[in-house]
Protein backbone atom coordinates (compact mmCIF):
# COMPACT_ATOMS: atom_id res chain seq x y z
CA UNK A 1 0.00 0.00 0.00
CA UNK A 2 1.34 3.46 -0.90
CA UNK A 3 0.83 5.65 2.18
CA UNK A 4 1.34 9.35 2.98
CA UNK A 5 1.95 10.12 6.65
CA UNK A 6 1.31 13.74 7.57
CA UNK A 7 2.42 14.92 11.00
CA UNK A 8 5.43 12.65 10.57
CA UNK A 9 7.55 14.94 12.75
CA UNK A 10 4.97 14.88 15.53
CA UNK A 11 4.19 12.51 18.37
CA UNK A 12 1.76 9.96 16.91
CA UNK A 13 3.07 10.29 13.35
CA UNK A 14 6.57 9.50 14.54
CA UNK A 15 5.37 6.40 16.37
CA UNK A 16 3.69 5.07 13.23
CA UNK A 17 6.72 5.10 10.93
CA UNK A 18 8.32 1.84 12.09
CA UNK A 19 5.08 -0.22 12.31
CA UNK A 20 3.89 0.85 8.85
CA UNK A 21 7.28 0.06 7.34
CA UNK A 22 7.26 -3.31 9.11
CA UNK A 23 3.91 -4.06 7.43
CA UNK A 24 5.58 -3.61 4.05
CA UNK A 25 3.91 -0.36 3.01
CA UNK A 26 5.50 2.12 0.61
CA UNK A 27 5.64 5.05 3.03
CA UNK A 28 6.39 8.74 2.55
CA UNK A 29 6.00 11.66 4.92
CA UNK A 30 4.84 15.27 4.66
CA UNK A 31 6.46 18.11 6.58
CA UNK A 32 6.90 21.85 6.27
CA UNK A 33 10.61 21.40 7.05
CA UNK A 34 11.74 18.00 5.74
CA UNK A 35 15.43 18.94 5.82
CA UNK A 36 15.31 19.02 9.64
CA UNK A 37 14.15 15.40 9.92
CA UNK A 38 16.21 12.24 10.12
CA UNK A 39 13.79 9.49 9.10
CA UNK A 40 14.07 6.19 7.19
CA UNK A 41 11.46 7.35 4.65
CA UNK A 42 11.32 10.07 1.99
CA UNK A 43 9.63 13.24 3.24
CA UNK A 44 7.94 15.69 0.88
CA UNK A 45 7.85 19.40 1.60
CA UNK A 46 4.28 20.61 1.99
CA UNK A 47 1.93 22.77 4.03
CA UNK A 48 -1.78 22.07 4.49
CA UNK A 49 -2.45 25.69 5.47
CA UNK A 50 -1.27 27.07 2.13
CA UNK A 51 -1.80 23.92 0.07
CA UNK A 52 1.80 24.06 -1.17
CA UNK A 53 3.27 20.68 -2.10
CA UNK A 54 0.11 18.64 -1.52
CA UNK A 55 -0.40 17.58 -5.12
CA UNK A 56 3.12 16.15 -5.36
CA UNK A 57 2.97 14.50 -1.93
CA UNK A 58 -0.38 12.81 -2.68
CA UNK A 59 0.52 11.60 -6.17
CA UNK A 60 -0.21 7.86 -6.37
CA UNK A 61 -1.14 7.62 -2.67
CA UNK A 62 -3.81 5.11 -1.66
CA UNK A 63 -4.05 5.87 2.08
CA UNK A 64 -3.25 9.20 3.76
CA UNK A 65 -2.90 9.67 7.51
CA UNK A 66 -3.99 13.13 8.64
CA UNK A 67 -2.27 13.67 12.00
CA UNK A 68 -1.97 17.46 11.97
CA UNK A 69 -3.35 19.62 14.78
CA UNK A 70 -2.90 23.40 14.55
CA UNK A 71 -2.05 24.01 18.21
CA UNK A 72 0.86 26.35 17.57
CA UNK A 73 0.43 30.12 17.96
CA UNK A 74 0.90 32.59 15.13
CA UNK A 75 -0.48 32.94 11.63
CA UNK A 76 -3.70 34.46 10.42
CA UNK A 77 -7.05 33.73 12.01
CA UNK A 78 -7.85 31.61 15.04
CA UNK A 79 -6.35 28.19 15.70
CA UNK A 80 -9.78 26.70 14.93
CA UNK A 81 -10.05 28.49 11.57
CA UNK A 82 -6.56 27.38 10.57
CA UNK A 83 -7.21 23.80 11.63
CA UNK A 84 -10.46 23.59 9.65
CA UNK A 85 -8.99 25.36 6.61
CA UNK A 86 -5.97 23.05 6.52
CA UNK A 87 -8.16 19.96 6.70
CA UNK A 88 -10.42 21.21 3.90
CA UNK A 89 -7.43 21.90 1.61
CA UNK A 90 -5.93 18.52 2.32
CA UNK A 91 -9.27 16.74 1.83
CA UNK A 92 -9.82 18.43 -1.53
CA UNK A 93 -6.30 17.57 -2.69
CA UNK A 94 -6.72 13.94 -1.56
CA UNK A 95 -10.00 13.64 -3.45
CA UNK A 96 -8.42 15.02 -6.64
CA UNK A 97 -5.49 12.61 -6.27
CA UNK A 98 -7.81 9.60 -6.03
CA UNK A 99 -6.85 8.68 -2.45
CA UNK A 100 -8.97 5.73 -1.26
CA UNK A 101 -8.82 6.42 2.49
CA UNK A 102 -7.89 9.20 4.89
CA UNK A 103 -7.20 8.12 8.48
CA UNK A 104 -7.69 10.82 11.12
CA UNK A 105 -7.13 10.93 14.87
CA UNK A 106 -9.16 13.46 16.87
CA UNK A 107 -10.54 13.72 20.39
CA UNK A 108 -13.50 12.35 22.32
CA UNK A 109 -16.52 14.63 22.44
CA UNK A 110 -19.32 15.02 25.02
CA UNK A 111 -22.96 14.50 24.00
CA UNK A 112 -23.90 18.10 24.92
CA UNK A 113 -22.23 21.49 24.34
CA UNK A 114 -18.55 21.26 23.47
CA UNK A 115 -15.53 23.55 23.68
CA UNK A 116 -14.26 25.42 20.62
CA UNK A 117 -11.23 23.14 20.64
CA UNK A 118 -13.32 19.96 20.38
CA UNK A 119 -15.71 21.60 17.90
CA UNK A 120 -12.70 22.24 15.67
CA UNK A 121 -11.76 18.55 15.85
CA UNK A 122 -15.28 17.61 14.75
CA UNK A 123 -15.13 20.05 11.83
CA UNK A 124 -11.88 18.45 10.67
CA UNK A 125 -13.39 14.98 11.01
CA UNK A 126 -16.42 15.95 8.90
CA UNK A 127 -14.28 17.54 6.18
CA UNK A 128 -12.12 14.43 5.80
CA UNK A 129 -14.94 11.87 5.94
CA UNK A 130 -17.03 13.79 3.40
CA UNK A 131 -14.14 14.21 0.95
CA UNK A 132 -13.18 10.53 0.58
CA UNK A 133 -15.86 7.87 1.07
CA UNK A 134 -13.56 5.17 2.45
CA UNK A 135 -12.07 7.36 5.17
CA UNK A 136 -12.14 6.62 8.90
CA UNK A 137 -11.92 8.96 11.88
CA UNK A 138 -10.86 7.90 15.36
CA UNK A 139 -11.41 9.76 18.61
CA UNK A 140 -9.29 9.28 21.71
CA UNK A 141 -8.99 10.77 25.17
CA UNK A 142 -5.64 11.70 26.75
CA UNK A 143 -2.97 9.50 25.17
CA UNK A 144 -0.59 8.12 27.79
CA UNK A 145 2.93 8.15 26.41
CA UNK A 146 6.34 9.68 27.07
CA UNK A 147 6.00 12.17 24.18
CA UNK A 148 2.31 12.94 24.61
CA UNK A 149 2.09 16.67 25.37
CA UNK A 150 -1.04 16.20 27.50
CA UNK A 151 0.63 13.51 29.60
CA UNK A 152 3.87 15.48 29.87
CA UNK A 153 1.91 18.52 31.02
CA UNK A 154 0.38 16.54 33.90
CA UNK A 155 3.71 14.95 34.84
CA UNK A 156 5.46 18.33 34.99
CA UNK A 157 2.75 19.79 37.22
CA UNK A 158 2.95 16.85 39.62
CA UNK A 159 6.74 16.99 39.60
CA UNK A 160 7.02 20.73 40.26
CA UNK A 161 4.11 21.53 42.59
CA UNK A 162 4.25 20.56 46.30
CA UNK A 163 0.44 20.92 46.48
CA UNK A 164 -1.87 20.15 43.55
CA UNK A 165 -4.89 22.49 43.46
CA UNK A 166 -7.61 21.14 41.17
CA UNK A 167 -10.44 23.35 39.87
CA UNK A 168 -14.11 22.32 39.93
CA UNK A 169 -13.74 20.05 36.88
CA UNK A 170 -11.73 17.50 38.90
CA UNK A 171 -14.60 14.94 39.24
CA UNK A 172 -15.28 14.86 35.48
CA UNK A 173 -14.39 11.55 33.88
CA UNK A 174 -12.56 10.24 30.85
CA UNK A 175 -10.90 7.07 29.54
CA UNK A 176 -7.16 7.64 28.93
CA UNK A 177 -5.57 5.33 26.39
CA UNK A 178 -2.12 3.77 26.08
CA UNK A 179 -0.13 5.03 23.10
CA UNK A 180 0.56 1.41 22.11
CA UNK A 181 -3.18 0.83 21.67
CA UNK A 182 -3.60 4.00 19.60
CA UNK A 183 -0.74 2.92 17.33
CA UNK A 184 -2.21 -0.58 16.98
CA UNK A 185 -5.57 0.84 15.87
CA UNK A 186 -4.09 3.36 13.44
CA UNK A 187 -1.72 0.76 12.00
CA UNK A 188 -4.55 -1.67 11.27
CA UNK A 189 -6.74 1.08 9.80
CA UNK A 190 -4.60 1.31 6.66
CA UNK A 191 -5.98 -1.91 5.20
CA UNK A 192 -9.13 -2.94 7.12
CA UNK A 193 -11.99 -2.59 4.63
CA UNK A 194 -14.81 -2.68 7.20
CA UNK A 195 -13.90 0.74 8.62
CA UNK A 196 -14.75 2.83 5.55
CA UNK A 197 -16.88 5.91 6.29
CA UNK A 198 -16.91 5.37 10.06
CA UNK A 199 -16.21 7.57 13.07
CA UNK A 200 -14.97 5.40 15.95
CA UNK A 201 -13.64 5.84 19.47
CA UNK A 202 -10.44 4.37 20.92
CA UNK A 203 -11.38 3.87 24.59
CA UNK A 204 -8.99 3.05 27.36
CA UNK A 205 -10.23 0.26 29.67
CA UNK A 206 -10.26 2.43 32.82
CA UNK A 207 -12.73 5.28 33.30
CA UNK A 208 -11.32 7.73 35.84
CA UNK A 209 -11.92 11.26 37.03
CA UNK A 210 -9.27 13.83 36.20
CA UNK A 211 -8.40 13.93 39.90
CA UNK A 212 -8.08 10.14 39.84
CA UNK A 213 -5.80 10.28 36.81
CA UNK A 214 -3.52 12.80 38.51
CA UNK A 215 -3.44 10.64 41.65
CA UNK A 216 -2.48 7.56 39.59
CA UNK A 217 0.38 9.40 37.89
CA UNK A 218 1.53 10.82 41.24
CA UNK A 219 1.60 7.36 42.79
CA UNK A 220 3.61 5.90 39.89
CA UNK A 221 6.08 8.75 40.32
CA UNK A 222 6.38 7.72 44.01
CA UNK A 223 5.69 11.25 45.23
CA UNK A 224 3.89 12.70 48.20
CA UNK A 225 1.69 15.45 46.81
CA UNK A 226 -1.35 16.76 48.65
CA UNK A 227 -4.35 17.38 46.40
CA UNK A 228 -6.75 20.24 47.14
CA UNK A 229 -10.07 20.04 45.28
CA UNK A 230 -11.97 23.28 44.65
CA UNK A 231 -15.53 22.03 44.28
CA UNK A 232 -17.14 25.39 43.48
CA UNK A 233 -14.38 27.23 41.62
CA UNK A 234 -13.55 26.58 37.97
CA UNK A 235 -10.99 29.41 37.36
CA UNK A 236 -9.94 27.71 34.12
CA UNK A 237 -8.64 30.90 32.37
CA UNK A 238 -6.39 31.74 35.33
CA UNK A 239 -5.45 28.12 36.05
CA UNK A 240 -4.44 27.50 32.44
CA UNK A 241 -1.99 30.42 32.42
CA UNK A 242 -0.47 29.50 35.77
CA UNK A 243 -0.24 25.84 34.77
CA UNK A 244 1.46 26.70 31.48
CA UNK A 245 4.16 28.67 33.27
CA UNK A 246 4.77 25.94 35.88
CA UNK A 247 4.88 23.10 33.34
CA UNK A 248 6.97 25.03 30.81
CA UNK A 249 4.31 24.40 28.16
CA UNK A 250 2.76 26.88 25.73
CA UNK A 251 -0.49 28.47 26.87
CA UNK A 252 -1.94 27.87 23.39
CA UNK A 253 -1.81 24.14 24.15
CA UNK A 254 -2.80 24.27 27.82
CA UNK A 255 -5.82 26.58 27.45
CA UNK A 256 -7.86 24.38 25.05
CA UNK A 257 -6.80 21.27 26.94
CA UNK A 258 -8.11 22.60 30.25
CA UNK A 259 -11.22 24.02 28.59
CA UNK A 260 -12.02 20.49 27.41
CA UNK A 261 -11.81 19.15 30.98
CA UNK A 262 -14.98 20.99 32.01
CA UNK A 263 -17.20 18.04 31.08
CA UNK A 264 -17.06 14.25 30.96
CA UNK A 265 -15.23 12.96 27.87
CA UNK A 266 -16.31 9.35 27.62
CA UNK A 267 -16.13 6.94 24.66
CA UNK A 268 -19.30 5.95 22.86
CA UNK A 269 -18.32 2.27 22.55
CA UNK A 270 -15.42 -0.07 21.80
CA UNK A 271 -16.48 -1.04 18.27
CA UNK A 272 -13.10 -0.10 16.77
CA UNK A 273 -11.22 -2.38 19.16
CA UNK A 274 -13.54 -5.31 18.49
CA UNK A 275 -13.37 -4.88 14.72
CA UNK A 276 -9.59 -4.65 14.72
CA UNK A 277 -8.96 -7.18 17.50
CA UNK A 278 -6.84 -4.77 19.58
CA UNK A 279 -6.24 -5.76 23.22
CA UNK A 280 -5.98 -2.80 25.58
CA UNK A 281 -3.37 -2.02 28.22
CA UNK A 282 -4.63 -0.96 31.63
CA UNK A 283 -4.16 2.63 32.75
CA UNK A 284 -1.55 1.60 35.33
CA UNK A 285 0.41 -0.31 32.69
CA UNK A 286 0.20 2.69 30.36
CA UNK A 287 1.48 5.15 32.97
CA UNK A 288 4.36 2.93 34.03
CA UNK A 289 5.36 2.29 30.41
CA UNK A 290 5.27 6.02 29.64
CA UNK A 291 7.36 7.00 32.66
CA UNK A 292 9.89 4.25 31.99
CA UNK A 293 10.20 5.33 28.34
CA UNK A 294 10.57 8.96 29.47
CA UNK A 295 13.47 8.02 31.76
CA UNK A 296 15.31 6.32 28.91
CA UNK A 297 15.70 9.67 27.13
CA UNK A 298 15.69 12.34 29.84
CA UNK A 299 15.78 12.48 33.64
CA UNK A 300 12.65 12.65 35.75
CA UNK A 301 13.57 14.48 38.93
CA UNK A 302 10.76 12.86 40.88
CA UNK A 303 11.72 9.22 40.25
Amino acid sequence: MRILLTGVSGYVGGLLVAPLLADGHDLRGLSRRPATLDLPIPVCAGDVLSGAGLERALDGVEVAYYLIHSMEPGGRGSLQDRERGGAERFAAAARRAGVRRIVYLGGLTPPGPISSHLASRLAVERALLEAVDGSVAFRASIVIGARSRSFRFLVRLIERLPVLVLPAWHPNRTAPVDERDVVAVLRAAATHEQLGGMSLDIPGPDVVSYAGLIERIRDHMVLRRAIVQLNQVAVTPIASRVSAVISGEQHDLVAPLMESLETDLLPRDDVALRILGVRRHTLDAAIEHALRDWELHEPLAAR
